[in-house]
This record gives C-alpha cells, sequence and structure tokens, in this order.
C-alpha cells in the first residue's frame, strides 16, 4: 500500500519528465552514426514490444476490425512515425536543447487548433497572449537558424512541423474511436512500425558505421522514453488526471535544455534562455481561468 499518493504521483511525473526530456539528447547521441530513419523504426518496434507484452499480460486484445485500424493508421501518422522522424532528420543539424524548447509550442499550437475542431474549447484574451508570447519564443530560437539558410533552415522547420503534428493528433485522438488506452497506444505504435519498415529496409544496407554510443542510444529511445513511458503516462492520467499531467509541458523542455548544455555542451546564448523563459511564460497565461462576470 502507498502512503503518499500524492508523493507517488510527482515521482511517477518526474520519472516520466527524466524520459521525455532526455529523450532529445539521446537522439542527437543516435544521429551522429545511425540513419534518422533506423532511429525511428528501431524506437517504434522496440517500443511497440515494450506495450504488447503489457497488453498481453494484462490479458487484453488487439482490435480486428479494419475501421480500428484505419484510425490507428491516422494516429500513426501523425503522431509517430512523421513527427518522430522529422525531429530525428532535423537534430541531425539543430541542437538538442533548442529542439526541446521547440517542441513545447505544441500544447499552444493545440490550444488553436481545438478552438477550431473541439466543441467548447474557445480562445480567451489569456490563450491568446500567452500563444503570441510562446510563438515569439519560438521565434528567438529559429531566427537565427533560419538565417542561416541551408540545412540549419530545413531542420528548424522540421522540428517546428513535428510540434504540429502532435497538436494536430492530440485533436484527431479526441474524433477517433475510442480504445482501452493501452491497446490503442500499442495499435498505434505497432501501425508506425509498419509504415517505417519499408522505408528501413532501402537505408538499412547503407548503414553499417554504427557506433556504440549511437546504438544504445536507439534501443533506449526504443524501450525508455517510448514504451516505459508510455505505460507511466496512462498511470499518471488514471491516478492523478489529466490537469495534473499538463505540467509536464514545464517541465520537459527545461530538462531538454539543461541536459543539451550540460552533458552535450551545447551552445547556451541569452537568446536561448529568453525564449525558454517567453515559451513557458506563454504556457503559463494560458492556463489563466477568465472569470465569468456576476449577474
Amino acid at each position: 500500500m502507498i502512503r503518499n499518493p500524492s508523493l507517488f504521483n510527482w515521482l511517477l511525473l518526474m520519472v516520466l519528465v527524466a524520459l521525455w526530456g532526455t529523450s532529445f539528447m539521446f537522439n542527437a547521441i543516435s544521429v551522429k552514426s545511425v540513419d534518422p530513419v533506423a532511429v525511428v523504426f528501431y524506437r517504434l518496434a522496440l517500443g511497440a514490444v515494450v506495450l504488447s507484452l503489457v497488453v498481453y499480460a494484462r490479458g487484453d486484445s488487439l482490435p480486428l476490425s479494419w475501421s480500428a485500424w484505419a484510425g490507428f493508421l491516422v494516429m500513426a501518422i501523425a503522431g509517430n512515425a512523421l513527427p518522430f522522424f522529422l525531429i530525428t532528420w532535423g537534430q541531425q543539424s539543430v541542437d538538442s536543447g533548442v529542439a526541446g524548447m521547440i517542441m513545447a509550442i505544441m500544447p499552444l499550437l493545440t490550444m488553436v487548433f481545438a478552438h477550431y475542431l473541439v466543441e467548447g474549447e474557445t480562445l480567451n484574451r489569456y490563450k491568446l497572449i500567452g500563444f503570441t508570447l510562446g510563438i515569439t519564443g519560438v521565434i528567438l530560437l529559429l531566427g537565427p537558424v533560419f538565417q542561416g539558410g541551408g540545412r540549419e533552415f530545413w531542420s528548424g522547420l522540421a522540428i517546428f512541423t513535428a510540434a504540429t503534428c502532435y497538436a494536430v493528433n492530440s485533436i484527431l485522438i479526441k474524433r477517433l474511436p475510442r480504445f482501452s488506452p493501452m491497446v490503442g497506444a500499442c495499435s498505434v505504435l505497432i501501425m508506425a512500425s509498419l509504415i517505417m519498415f519499408p522505408a528501413w529496409l532501402i537505408v538499412a544496407p547503407q548503414n553499417n558505421n554504427i557506433t556504440q554510443d549511437s546504438m544504445f542510444a536507439v534501443i533506449w529511445l526504443g524501450i525508455g522514453p517510448t514504451g516505459i513511458a508510455t505505460i507511466i503516462l496512462f498511470a499518471v492520467i488514471d491516478r492523478a488526471g489529466p490537469t495534473f499531467l499538463s505540467t509536464i509541458n514545464y517541465l520537459i523542455p527545461v530538462v531538454a535544455f539543461l541536459c543539451g548544455a550540460w552533458l552535450l555542451s551545447e551552445p547556451v546564448t541569452w537568446l536561448h534562455v529568453l525564449a525558454l523563459v517567453a515559451i513557458l511564460g506563454g504556457i503559463a497565461i494560458t492556463r489563466i481561468k477568465v472569470r465569468k462576470a456576476l449577474q
């Protein structure tokens, strides 16, 4: 019996933040010698194996209907295969800390999309101010990247597009058929692995100079930030709810930024710090509740 459920919830949340926040660092290590397509395929396949073991250990089974797998296909593309590839490919030229901070714009983009696509999710002045501040932070990050042009420009744009994919996927989840969360997550990872498999077959024969560090990083990305993190994610939602989970939006970019600076010795400038403050400040402002006028 857990003596302090609240403390245990925070412990689970911190583990989840550590897994997802450090994933940008492990991505940076993996792409040093592993092709981005291979990184994504290995990560998805290993994550699918971890979740499959959990699903069948619980006595659950995967759905068999074509309509269910058509929904999983959409989520696999928008929420896994495409954004995973865009982030991994982009991190060949963009520092892991910067990538993590760019991805922090995702909840703000979700908020805007939800205004138009989800009933009851309306924008207010605080959400608009927060979104403007968050976008300003991203512009501060991407400005120097875009000025350089070339590969860095496309890499920065790819990571921002990945954040947009996650935001779109969060809306799609609300519109597609519902399944047990663990079964749904497992099915989506399986489908995403199948999507990346043909591309992996093409690049795998050419990718034979893989270092030990890169391979260990890839294996951990699949087992930790993809497989184990998904299990913890549902545990946190079940125990404490989605509002408590939303705290990670403040913590993941900070962890990504610090890991890149301290462990990978990535350059840190005042512009990075200012951008991080702007993004986190924007997220905070969107959480302000509008008080209804007294009748």
